[in-house]
């Protein structure tokens, strides 16, 4: 298939809204909820400093996402470049003139917000892979030649990541572009050997490469115990606050982990622990069956794109999405090391709720635009 190019969608407004999936909307704006409650009880019952914030952010890009949904997929396919490069640019600004925060340098500081690039260069990575495999063949995804240039668009990102630092960031883009790959239909081959480089470079990284406070991370995930004052500090009261709430919680606004302080970032990576506490394990499952429920729409939506652009699109968006909720909850429960990673409209932060409700957007998009049709 050379040159695809989508037919001119003849919906009108009120067709695409009829259109719009407003089941998933409805669990987007559920499980935001729950972030603002959550933030609002790691404030000590108060909706300043984070919870109001939260709920501005949220209806600034709730606009944005219903926009960016009923604007026709095929020009979200022709702006995928520019967006792509563009993301480049930013990280490139970070390196040279971002804003420094907890020792690292990941953020533009716009004044009003502090932008985090990399969060944003998640989706146009995934865009940018779904575009090139939109017109691949089985004998392409099978050719090693075909498969240099989504590595290219991989690692460039991935390489300016690495030098704010943020590992964790990193680790993730690789692993969405790992998920495009297999959806796309890359031979199993090339996992297994992807698999087996990996194992070869670990040791290497782990000798000239990563950061002291790097390793550090990982030798208190393999056992906090050993520096429970220190290093394993978070991940030890994580898991206090985790066995404290029970099965049904402490109440709300009754945890006492997180109200006397003990929960370190509470209102963003640790988010999930300060819930189970005051929810119980009960609570946590239902907030689990929430994400699993997006899951599955963003599934559906995908299988019902009659065009490969919108099936991957939507397909990479959820793997981004379910690997946040999978690697956050992870590490709270200490199976994980802990990286850093925002729960998906949960944790406090201006660009990953952005970034969140962006990618909602453009998995709409795919929804209501599923029947557009490709020519040859």
């Amino acid at each position: 298939m050379s040159g695809p190019i989508f037919m001119q969608s003849d919906q009108s407004l009120m067709v695409k809204l009829r259109h719009l999936n407003w089941g998933l909307v409805l669990l987007i704006f559920i499980i935001a909820s729950i972030g603002f409650a959550a933030l609002y009880s790691a404030a000590g019952g108060s909706w300043d400093p984070w919870a109001s914030r939260q709920m501005q952010r949220f209806i600034i890009g709730m606009i944005g996402m219903f926009i960016i949904a009923l604007i026709d997929i095929k020009w979200w396919y022709k702006l995928v470049w520019p967006a792509y490069f563009i993301g480049i640019a930013l990280l490139i600004v970070v390196e040279l003139m971002g804003h420094v925060g907890m020792g690292a340098q990941r953020w533009i500081d716009l004044g009003f917000m502090k932008l985090q690039p990399s969060e944003m260069m998640k989706i146009a990575v995934v865009m940018a892979l779904a575009r090139y495999f939109h017109p691949a063949t089985v004998d392409d995804m099978r050719r090693l030649f075909f498969l240099i240039i989504p590595a290219i668009i991989v690692m460039v990102p991935v390489g300016l990541v690495l030098l704010q630092p943020d590992l964790g960031t990193s680790l993730m883009i690789i692993m969405a572009g790992a998920g495009m790959l297999f959806i796309a239909g890359a031979s199993i081959w090339l996992f297994v050997a992807g698999i087996a480089a990996v194992a070869a470079i670990i040791p290497i990284a782990w000798n000239f490469f990563l950061h002291d406070y790097q390793k550090k991370r990982v030798m208190t995930f393999l056992d906090p115990e050993s520096d429970p004052l220190g290093a394993g500090y978070h991940i030890t009261q994580s898991k206090i606050a985790l066995g404290s709430g029970g099965i049904d919680g402490r109440g709300f606004l009754e945890g006492t982990q997180s109200r006397l302080n003990f929960l370190p970032e509470k209102q963003t990576d640790f988010i999930f622990t300060l819930w189970a506490e005051e929810q119980g394990l009960f609570g946590g499952a239902i907030l689990l069956f929430l994400f699993a429920l997006v899951f599955y729409y963003c599934i559906w939506i995908a299988m019902k794109c009659r065009h490969n652009f919108g099936r991957y699109l939507a397909l990479g968006l959820m793997i981004n999405f379910s690997l946040y909720v999978f690697i956050n909850i992870g590490m709270v429960m200490g199976l994980l090391p802990v990286v850093g990673a925002p729960l998906p409209l949960i944790s406090y932060g201006g660009t990953s709720m952005l970034a969140a409700l962006i990618g909602f957007g453009l998995i709409m998009s795919c929804s209501i635009h599923s029947d557009s049709k490709v020519t040859r």
